[in-house]
């Protein structure tokens, strides 16, 4: 079945940069929008960015703008979220999501990857 596997989260400090990956397979990877989500203790799961299945097209949620950038690499069926100038409000799981529609809306997202905990210190 598809798999979404999370990798590069850790603990950092306040004003560090991190990138967090994600590899897909058993999915045609160019055919998929990716988006990344994340969930911090008590919270609901939280949009966070979307990149468009070429990579054209991004966006973003307000808290992050600026700061974190989406990207993806379709030869090496991957995709990644560039965190930087990080503040303790970004701790949480970081997900990353599949789906064939370019969207923001976490209940339209059709594959879920298991998350990769970042957790900012200040």
């Amino acid at each position: 079945q598809v798999q979404l596997v999370e990798s590069g989260g850790g603990l950092v400090q306040a004003g560090d940069s991190l990138r967090v990956s994600c590899a897909a397979s058993r999915l045609t990877f160019s055919a998929y929008a990716m988006g990344w989500f994340r969930q911090a203790p008590g919270k609901e799961r939280e949009f966070v960015a979307v990149i468009s299945r070429s990579g054209g097209i991004t966006s973003y949620a307000d808290s992050v703008k600026g700061r974190f950038t989406i990207s993806r690499d379709n030869a090496k069926n991957t995709v990644y979220l560039q965190m930087n100038s990080l503040k303790p409000e970004d701790t949480a799981v970081y997900y990353c999501a599949a789906d064939r529609l370019y969207t923001v809306e976490r209940s339209e997202y059709d594959y879920w990857g298991q998350g990769t905990q970042v957790t900012v210190s200040s």
